[in-house]
């Protein structure tokens, strides 16, 4: 089981608030969580962040990843974790990649079923529609 310390958001329509937990990573943002670590509240200025720094620290210790905005928060307060996203590419990866060839497929052979089927479709085509009488 991953451990992800993430925000649980709380709070009336555009009013948020934020709980900080720990949550099994594959459960939902605002679904069942195994501990609430604080809270988050942005619209107050300014902004309140409350949370237990030993509990944080002791999840980190067992390998529990903070989200990007977890992250960012617990920096403000020197909590410093490595975050779960992967590394961005330089420059140089994606210029190699770009010079990688490109396999394409082979256009496909023209069968002779195939053929027949074009000129069926192009002879259809070149009919004249059938006039309706018009009703009285």
């Amino acid at each position: 089981m991953a451990v992800v310390i993430r925000m649980m958001r709380a709070g009336a329509k555009k009013r948020p608030f934020y709980r900080v937990v720990a949550a099994d990573s594959r459960r939902q943002r605002d679904g069942r969580f195994l501990e609430i670590l604080g809270h988050y509240d942005p619209l107050t200025k300014p902004y309140t962040f409350k949370i237990n720094e030993d509990r944080v620290k002791a999840w980190i210790a067992n390998g529990a990843q903070p989200s990007e905005q977890a992250a960012s928060l617990l920096r403000t307060i020197n909590i410093v974790a490595t975050t779960a996203s992967k590394p961005t590419s330089t420059a140089a990866e994606k210029a190699e990649k770009k010079k990688a060839p490109v396999k394409r497929a082979k256009p496909r052979e023209k069968t002779e079923r195939r053929a027949k089927a074009k000129v069926a479709r192009a002879k259809k085509k070149l009919k004249p529609k059938k006039r309706q009488p018009k009703k009285k």
